[in-house]
């Protein structure tokens, strides 16, 4: 077995902490000598994601290659599946990882179909929250459940981002049945130094993908309630893009709070970082979110819903962590802003942090997982 490796990475939507953790891992390997191609979707992402393809391209030796998938099952699926299975046959991958709910299906039932004529690619999942979002009580969570269950068969290995996912993955589908690891997010070296904010910079900062599961409904509500408990005006900046972008900007009207929040489109999170004192992650659900880690490395005080593996990060009994609630969340971002130096230091010690959370502790893992599957498939 040669211990340099062709590896894909296939997922749909090429934003958030998917492409995040995909991108960091292909710089990893790339660094390692392993030749890295990406198969993803087209229709999703904006100019920011653009960018940072471009910063890729030169560097992935198998690659990059988009083309038009679907979020939702549907009849587009045959004619998208059959030209990304074209793609992939093409690189001759030894190693497919698929991440989130789609790419995870593309990879393993490729992987599988391409060892029909070869004898060697490893088949590899990381769910990144996906289906396990939903509810195991409704048609849908069944189906998709059901799914799950039955992929494990063409599955090698399972990799999770937090504790949290493994075990939503075994009260929902059940205990895997193939070799699985934890292996958390990580950040590059340079994404722990301090970012300190920017002269004029606004109370709050929310940033993320502007849609109801993020929760920047919340951070408006809890804004406006805050206001009225502090007894005078906060400022706030929201930094994303999202279908439901013209629903949050009409809520934060209605509430007469239009003139103190300001709308970002997509940027760099370090960037976006400068902009407030206060950063806010109001997310009714996650798996590890890129951006809890990456606030925290730049030494930013921070709220953060207790929910998914959020608390993995913080600690369990961290008064940094709320529940997805207004009430909680205006409570706690009252607290913040009138003491900021006390609320400033519940937050974890940066050593911690880089011995965790490093992106090259992440890839280790990964690339341990890579060879172990692979090695399994020989014997």
């Amino acid at each position: 077995m040669t211990d340099k490796l062709r590896i894909v990475h296939c997922f749909r939507s090429p934003v958030g902490g998917i492409f995040r953790h995909v991108r960091d891992l292909a710089e990893a390997q790339i660094a390692e000598g392993h030749e890295v191609g990406i198969v993803c979707d087209s229709t999703t992402g904006g100019d920011f994601e653009e960018r940072l393809f471009k910063t890729m391209e030169g560097k992935l030796a198998l690659g990059l290659h988009r083309t038009p998938m679907q979020r939702h099952i549907g009849p587009g699926d045959l004619a998208s599946a059959w030209r990304t299975y074209r793609l992939i046959k093409e690189l001759k991958p030894d190693i497919i990882h698929g991440h989130g709910a789609k790419g995870g299906v593309y990879a393993r039932v490729f992987g599988s179909l391409l060892r029909v004529s070869r004898s060697r690619v490893a088949r590899l999942y990381s769910p990144h929250g996906g289906s396990l979002h939903y509810d195991e009580t409704t048609r849908t969570g069944k189906v998709f459940f059901a799914l799950e269950r039955l992929m494990e068969r063409f599955t090698d290995h399972l990799l999770f981002v937090s504790n949290y996912e493994r075990k939503t993955f075994e009260h929902k589908i059940g205990v895997p049945t193939v070799p699985n690891d934890v292996v958390y997010n990580g950040l590059q070296p340079s994404e722990f130094i301090p970012v300190t904010p920017a002269p004029g910079a606004a109370d709050l900062l929310y940033i993320g993908m502007m849609r109801d599961l993020k929760g920047p409904d919340l951070f408006i509500d809890a804004m406006a309630a805050a206001e009225k408990s502090l007894g005078r005006a906060i400022h706030a900046v929201m930094v994303g893009d999202g279908d439901d972008l013209p629903r949050y900007k009409a809520q934060a009207t209605a509430l007469g709070l239009e003139p103190r929040i300001t709308f970002r489109p997509p940027m760099p999170a370090r960037e976006a970082f400068a902009l407030a004192s206060l950063v806010v992650v109001p997310s009714r659900a996650e798996a590890m979110p890129y951006i809890v880690l990456e606030a925290l490395g730049a030494g930013k005080p921070m709220i953060a819903s207790a929910v998914g593996g959020i608390p993995e990060i913080f600690g369990a009994k961290s008064p940094a962590m709320v529940a997805p609630e207004v009430a909680a969340l205006s409570g706690k971002i009252n607290q913040a802003l009138a003491e900021p130096g006390i609320y400033a230091a519940h937050m974890p010690p940066l050593s911690e942090l880089k011995a965790r959370f490093g992106a090259d502790v992440m890839a280790k893992h990964v690339q341990k997982a890579y060879f172990a599957a692979l090695d399994t498939q020989a014997r």
